[in-house]
């Protein structure tokens, strides 16, 4: 049914497919049974696999089953994800939490339940694909500004007018590029503009502002019209993904964001990972100090051997290519070297690259040897 369509991607060599790891997720990995230095993941901080999350899971299984059975509003949840919700609050300085399945479930529920037709959102050109697939789900008007480019965001929420209710969207780390929103002037346009503010945390969350995400980083404190959604599947190494704001939001959330309303609740072993890796970040600074360095080695060194990193700030470096045919190949023989960093091509991104992601459990010897690769390869 399909056959001509998969031809064509192959030969535009755009044709993806599924590699399996026959291990826990980390700075080392197996595939086909032979050890790849893994440079794919988002496991900042090596939590994926940290023996007291691994326990905290297990503790949380053994008293409350594995599977939930229904929705949270059909007491599918547990009393783990109540508290879990309430440690969130706390730590994004927040009235409230909500716990979603994923990032996408959470981008795709809680936008089209902040705006609709009438309505109109900002969104910054790079922002995520659920939050694309979110602002075309709202039914609201969404209009696209240049990247991090705050002039050009004031000069559409003034061209467009006080219609209905102003959404600004922007992730606070951008997935592909590992460059930071300038999300002090974002605030101080919404401010202004009287528009609420979406923050895509996921990336942030555990990495930047002390681990608190985005408007730590930028010293800004929350207010009623932000809104703070972030992952627990990156640098917490567990699943799942929340909601941070007022009381009002998370109760209206509750009813009408149909991902939430729709979805069985995720695992009670899951949110005891989660509530046990949000515990680590928030206590042991060593882990993002050592990610820091190890983010600062491979910049430098990247740099140093002639790779086009461009405004990168964060674990995220995207290495980028001529074109498809160059990153394929880069990726192939990083591959055939013992080094797993796929290609990322178009839809995903429209320039290819090598996305490298950098972890706190790298050792200095492994970055090492990716910059000695990289510069023999490319």
């Amino acid at each position: 049914m399909f056959d001509k369509e998969i031809t064509r991607l192959k030969q535009q060599h755009l044709f993806r497919t599924l590699l399996s790891r026959g291990s826990s997720q980390g700075a080392v990995i197996l595939i086909n049974r032979k050890r790849y230095l893994n440079f794919a993941s988002n496991d900042y901080l090596g939590l994926a696999a940290d023996p007291d999350v691994i326990r905290a899971a297990a503790e949380a299984a053994a008293r409350y089953g594995f599977g939930s059975g229904a929705s949270r509003l059909l007491a599918g949840g547990s009393l783990l994800h109540e508290r879990l919700e309430k440690e969130v609050a706390a730590f994004k300085s927040a009235e409230a939490a909500l716990v979603f399945n994923s990032g996408y479930a959470a981008n795709t529920g809680i936008i089209p339940a902040l705006a609709a037709g009438g309505d109109q959102i900002f969104s910054d050109e790079l922002n995520h694909a659920s939050i694309v697939d979110g602002c075309r789900l709202s039914g609201a008007r969404t209009l696209i500004y240049r990247h991090k480019d705050p002039a050009h965001l004031e000069a559409l929420l003034r061209k467009g007018g006080r219609k209905g209710r102003l959404l600004v969207i922007t992730d606070s780390v951008f997935s592909m590029d590992g460059d930071i929103a300038p999300l002090d002037d974002i605030a101080a346009l919404c401010r202004k503009y009287h528009a609420l503010l979406y923050i895509d945390d996921a990336h942030a969350t555990g990495v930047l502002g002390n681990g608190k995400g985005g408007l730590a980083h930028f010293g800004i404190a929350p207010e009623p019209w932000i809104i703070q959604m972030g992952t627990f599947s990156k640098a917490l190494g567990s699943f799942g993904a929340f909601a941070a704001g007022s009381r009002d939001l998370t109760d209206w959330i509750v009813n009408k964001a149909r991902s939430f309303l729709f979805s069985t609740a995720l695992p009670a072993a899951v949110i005891g990972a989660s509530r046990m890796a949000l515990q680590i970040v928030r206590k042991d600074r060593k882990r993002r100090e050592r990610l820091q360095a190890n983010r600062a080695m491979l910049a430098d060194g990247l740099r140093r051997i002639g790779m086009d990193i461009r405004g990168s700030e964060t674990p995220i470096l995207p290495v980028r290519t001529a074109d498809v045919e160059t990153a394929l190949r880069l990726s192939e023989q990083l591959f055939r070297h013992g080094i797993y960093a796929p290609a990322i091509r178009p839809p995903t991104v429209a320039e290819p690259r090598i996305r490298i992601t950098v972890s706190a459990g790298h050792t200095e010897e492994q970055l090492e040897r990716l910059l000695e690769i990289l510069q023999r390869v490319q």
